[in-house]
């Protein structure tokens, strides 16, 4: 088994490796064609291949001593207006001496920069078009001042299809001669949701213990209950018996290590699951909301899951009684 990270060693090197994303992987081929590139915004959730698409731009773009003609900088850590001043501007004036004429600045988490680092940044831009080019790369472009999307083609990630993250998942466990059960494939897809990332970096985690990788692994790899026992907790409160559903929750807690807001929002998934009238839903939606609500301001956990249990078995009586 590998010691490197599978995230990056499965991690694409070029536009035509990329996973789903077609269209977008389309815009950025012919701009490698044309060699010529605009300024840039990457939207998008995490884990959906922003940064890789730009580094595979830039790959596809120079070749490999793409290095050479490329800067990263992370806005979460280097936020502020000096680094724009500075490290932004001196990269950015500086003329390639390759083929190409302009060097590519990408800046990743862009959402997170100052408000004033981002008026001096679009000034940047401006000045120093012909020397570089900008992919600003942020989960939420509207964090992003307007002058500055004006400036940029914009190009919006998806979260991938089940379909393709399974494909994927699958062909990263054959290389590693890692067992992957669809149980597991099911389970990965639960907590990850499109996140490729979280997907690789969870299957990792599961495949290190040297078991097939099954629901039950992945759930406490995670650090998240496993969906069936937050059904079956649920089902006992509303038939009734609060006790029971008290030591579950306890057990749960126990085994998989969680928080309880984390069990809130498992509460509040499985909830639409439960076979219950739609208005017992919604009724029960707005106490996980009440509850969620007092665990962020610091309630006591167990006293308000407590209460929790106690409404489901409320409800239960309520249906019984017709």
């Amino acid at each position: 088994m590998s010691f490197e990270m599978w995230a990056e060693k499965y991690r694409p090197r070029s536009l035509a490796q990329m996973v789903d994303q077609k269209q977008i992987v389309e815009r950025l081929m012919s701009f490698t064609k044309s060699r010529n590139v605009p300024h840039c915004i990457f939207a998008g959730p995490p884990g959906t291949g922003k940064t890789t698409a730009a580094l595979c731009l830039a790959r596809d773009l120079y070749g490999d001593p793409y290095r050479e003609n490329l800067m990263e900088l992370n806005a979460s850590d280097e936020r502020g207006i000096n680094v724009v001043r500075e490290t932004v501007k001196t990269f950015a004036r500086v003329r390639t001496l390759g083929e190409i004429p302009f060097k590519i600045l990408i800046l990743d988490e862009a959402d997170n920069m100052t408000r004033d680092a981002q008026q001096a940044l679009r000034r940047t831009m401006e000045k120093y078009t012909g020397t570089c080019r900008f992919i600003l790369i942020a989960n939420y472009s509207g964090k992003i001042i307007e002058p500055i999307q004006s400036r940029c083609a914009p190009f919006r990630f998806s979260y991938l299809p089940r379909q393709e993250q399974d494909t994927y998942l699958k062909r990263v466990a054959n290389s590693e001669n890692t067992t992957l059960l669809e149980e597991g494939l099911n389970a990965i897809y639960d907590v990850c949701g499109g996140d490729l990332r979280k997907a690789i970096n969870s299957l990792q985690a599961a495949a290190s213990l040297g078991k097939p990788v099954d629901s039950e692994i992945i759930y406490s790899v995670v650090g998240r209950a496993n969906p069936a026992d937050v059904h079956s907790m649920i089902k006992i409160a509303i038939e009734g018996s609060f006790v029971e559903a008290r030591k579950k929750l306890r057990e749960m807690i126990m085994k998989y290590g969680i928080a309880g807001s984390d069990i809130i929002r498992q509460i509040h998934t499985e909830l639409f699951r439960i076979d219950i009238p739609e208005n017992m839903k919604i009724k029960l939606a707005d106490v996980v909301g009440e509850v969620d609500f007092r665990l962020v301001e610091g309630a006591d956990e167990e006293v308000q899951l407590s209460a929790l249990l106690a409404k489901l078995v409320e409800v239960g009586y309520q249906l019984k009684g017709g």
